[in-house]
């Protein structure tokens, strides 16, 4: 009976992004390790718009310990990195919201211009296949 119990709040409480982390939503994966989620934002600004999460369920980034934060930020590095091969850019920018998903994250955008890191911009449509090869991309460029 408490298992069931303990399922049931992991049904009602868990995030969109922990249930991507769980497997139960597809998502288009670009890294993974222990502590740490990327994957494409599904309405992208820009092609490789990605989002970095972590895998603890915290909503406010600036809860996660120093040590995490910081372990976070050398993730998200390595991905930022990644994209700026898979898709020449003058920077990847790094965007801190948080609003929309009560799980923290990080967006790592592709930028020509600065204009390509505002919300209100119209967002990509891609196919999947799109995604995919996107997706592949990064993952290539890591």
């Amino acid at each position: 009976m408490r298992a069931c119990l303990i399922l049931y709040i992991y049904k009602v409480m868990a995030t969109i992004f922990s249930r991507i982390i769980a497997g139960e939503i597809p998502c288009y994966k670009v890294a993974e390790n222990d502590k740490f989620f990327a994957f494409l934002d599904i309405n992208p600004l820009v092609k490789g718009h990605t989002l970095v999460i972590p895998k603890q369920e915290v909503d406010y980034i600036f809860d996660l310990s120093d040590e995490d934060l910081a372990v976070m930020h050398i993730f998200v590095k390595k991905v930022a990195l990644a994209i700026g091969k898979a898709f020449p850019c003058k920077k990847v920018g790094e965007a801190v919201l948080g609003l929309e998903v009560p799980h923290a994250h990080i967006h790592l955008i592709p930028m020509q211009d600065e204009k390509d890191m505002i919300f209100s911009n119209p967002k990509l449509k891609l196919t999947d296949e799109e995604f995919k090869a996107v997706a592949e991309a990064i993952r290539m460029a890591l």
